[in-house]
């Protein structure tokens, strides 16, 4: 049920010079799935990561922050889909240690140079053994050609693969920029039930690296929400090999702004197909906030109308019951908030103004709006300049059955 979803064609997907990737069936939750994959990276690629802000956070997490702490050469990435390997304490530790320390004898690399990451259902132990039986078969399976493999070996309750690639030509040279990305459920910054790998070919100092993977976060996976809840284990790492030739390694480079706007334009794509894939999704929102006094004030009222259930729902209805947006513009926690400054659009349609209804606003248009797959809801604090955007989507009944069917 997937809302203007686009997935490129095999053809359009490129191979990123220096990323090889394996994908195969391990049996971790459920059979005849791929459920297990495998990255290898060139020598010399630089890796960087975001991560959730979840004190329960899973175990991969930890692991894979004290390995890029460790500033070692990052050389293999493993995921596994199925098992999250959250709540599970000092086992669950021990079961992520492990399996970097199979991945590594097999590649011939140390423990501190594999980064793991799992996805799937919390609280229960991971089958570290099916996991070091499969890692045989990915790396067997490895090729520069296995990103839309990948894209589906990631998946858990996601109804379709999400992937970007992109070719550009930056100095002269082309430089490949493909990643992919899951989530559906359980999303909300910092970050979310999501794991998303972005490579590319173009070399990118480490520290500028570092810099850049949070910035990239902030404008796109730090800017969407489905249903509010922050999981444990939603990671977002950048690669860049280096393969292409050039190498930027300051932001006075001259092709650093193009290369990051096309890295964050590529990010933002991935994080709006989760929203998109939303669990039950019908409709995909743009919430818009302008005349902000702060970043701060612009996204708290910008996530009090995202999260509401009821504004989603009403979306899901094509209900314009729009007093519910007026209620979480109220209650986002601005306590000077002066309400008679305040203006609410449903796409051209001005709503709301000078505290209350437009008086030529007629219902119809309203509900005209809401019935497109796409909305922007825009809103003016007229406290300022600042605006900011989050993408999120409506709730339907599928959802509810999705995750009360989950484990099922």
């Amino acid at each position: 049920m997937a809302v203007n979803l686009h997935i490129p064609s095999d053809d359009a997907v490129f191979p990123v010079a220096g990323v090889e990737i394996g994908v195969t069936e391990a049996g971790i939750r459920k059979a005849n799935r791929r459920d297990l994959t495998v990255f290898r990276l060139s020598a010399g690629s630089n890796v960087a990561g975001v991560f959730t802000r979840n004190r329960f956070c899973a175990a991969p997490v930890l692991v894979c922050q004290e390995h890029l702490a460790a500033s070692g050469p990052i050389r293999a990435l493993v995921i596994n889909t199925g098992n999250a390997n959250a709540g599970t304490g000092e086992p669950g530790m021990q079961a992520a240690q492990e399996t970097c320390r199979a991945l590594a004898t097999l590649m011939q690399l140390d423990s501190k140079q594999i980064l793991p990451f799992s996805t799937g259902v919390i609280l229960e132990p991971l089958p570290v053994d099916r996991i070091k039986a499969g890692l045989p078969g990915a790396l067997k399976n490895l090729s520069e050609n296995n990103w839309v493999s990948a894209a589906h070996g990631i998946m858990t309750t996601d109804t379709l693969p999400k992937i970007h690639s992109q070719r550009i030509n930056l100095g002269g040279q082309t430089i490949t920029i493909t990643g992919i990305s899951k989530g559906a459920g359980m999303i909300r910054p910092n970050m979310a039930t999501m794991l998303s790998y972005l490579a590319t070919d173009a070399g990118i100092a480490q520290p500028l690296l570092n810099q850049l993977a949070k910035e990239l976060a902030d404008v796109s996976f730090n800017r969407i929400t489905i249903d509010g809840d922050t999981s444990t284990n939603d990671s977002f790492i950048v690669i860049a090999t280096g393969k292409s030739g050039l190498t930027i390694d300051s932001t006075a480079h001259p092709q650093y702004d193009a290369l990051k706007a096309t890295l964050a334009a590529a990010a933002t794509d991935l994080a709006q197909k989760i929203v998109r894939d939303g669990e039950g999704a019908t409709k995909f929102m743009t919430i818009q906030v302008e005349e902000a006094k702060t970043t701060e004030e612009a996204l708290q009222v910008a996530y009090a109308v995202a999260h509401s259930p009821l504004v989603k729902t009403a979306f899901f209805a094509s209900d314009p019951n729009l007093g519910r947006i007026l209620a979480a513009i109220g209650y986002a926690g601005i306590n000077d908030l002066d309400v008679s400054g305040v203006k609410l659009w449903l796409g051209d349609v001005l709503v709301a103004t000078k505290g209350g209804r437009n008086p030529d606003y007629q219902e119809a248009d309203g509900q005209r709006v809401m019935k497109e797959p796409e909305i922007l809801v825009r809103i003016a604090l007229g406290r300022g300049n600042v605006s900011e955007t989050v993408y999120t989507c409506d709730f339907s009944h599928e959802y509810v059955s999705i995750n009360a069917d989950y484990r099922s």
